[in-house]
């Protein structure tokens, strides 16, 4: 059995019966998006889980050990990708999903978010799972292991809607490989709501309200 990632949980108000499982970018911890609890208006209670990556060393960056989600080799991001990495953070994801499961959260009231790399993973472990989740925020990242999506996305989880977020000045992850990732995306059946910035590599206000007008429709389709 998966041990369950260290995380912060903080529920909105009594009794959730929705939870979003926020996952940060490189190099960052649980505390990252954490003030979102606040940002975002929604009509439920909510339980955002906000997991820490596990500690690795990272090649890009000299090999220093920081947390990271998998190992990112050159700057051309989606060359000579971790897939060991990749899969075990699926797996952690995963029992965290299980874990909400197991508290009474049905997994169509399970959002998956993410920022970059965290982004990556969210976008990849949704595709795979058997019960469709109530959907998913990629925000200012891209699909990993896009050439298995083909045979490992699963039916039902094309019934799972996806934000997607980019800035068209990201130095970090270009806009063109979240654009490509976006058309890769629905030409497999999935319905993607693209959202584009005049930002960096970033999260801005507009973006959080956009967030949260898709979240209350989601959430209103649902109930």
């Amino acid at each position: 059995m998966t041990e369950i990632l260290s995380h912060i949980a903080i529920e909105s108000g009594k009794n959730p019966q929705y939870s979003i499982i926020w996952l940060h970018g490189l190099g960052a911890d649980g505390q990252d998006f954490v003030p979102i609890v606040d940002d975002l208006k929604l009509p439920v209670a909510v339980r955002y889980i906000f997991p820490h990556a596990p500690r690795r060393p990272v090649t890009i960056n000299g090999g220093f050990v920081m947390r990271a989600w998998y190992d990112i080799a050159t700057d051309d991001i989606d060359a000579e990708q971790d897939e060991a990495g990749i899969r075990a953070s699926q797996s952690d994801v995963e029992a965290l999903i299980e874990q909400e499961i197991a508290r009474g959260i049905k997994a169509q009231h399970i959002f998956l978010a993410g920022f970059s790399q965290g982004g990556a993973i969210a976008l990849h472990t949704a595709l795979r799972q058997r019960v469709p989740l109530a959907g998913v925020l990629a925000l200012s990242t891209y699909l990993p292991l896009a050439q298995t999506a083909q045979t490992e996305s699963t039916t039902s989880s094309r019934q799972t809607p996806i934000f997607m977020a980019h800035g068209s000045r990201d130095p970090v992850v270009p806009c063109t490989l979240g654009l490509a990732s976006r058309e890769g995306l629905k030409s497999l059946g999935y319905a993607v709501a693209w959202h584009e910035y005049a930002m960096q590599h970033s999260v801005i206000d507009q973006e959080l309200r956009d967030i949260e007008v898709w979240l209350k429709s989601r959430i209103e389709k649902q109930d």
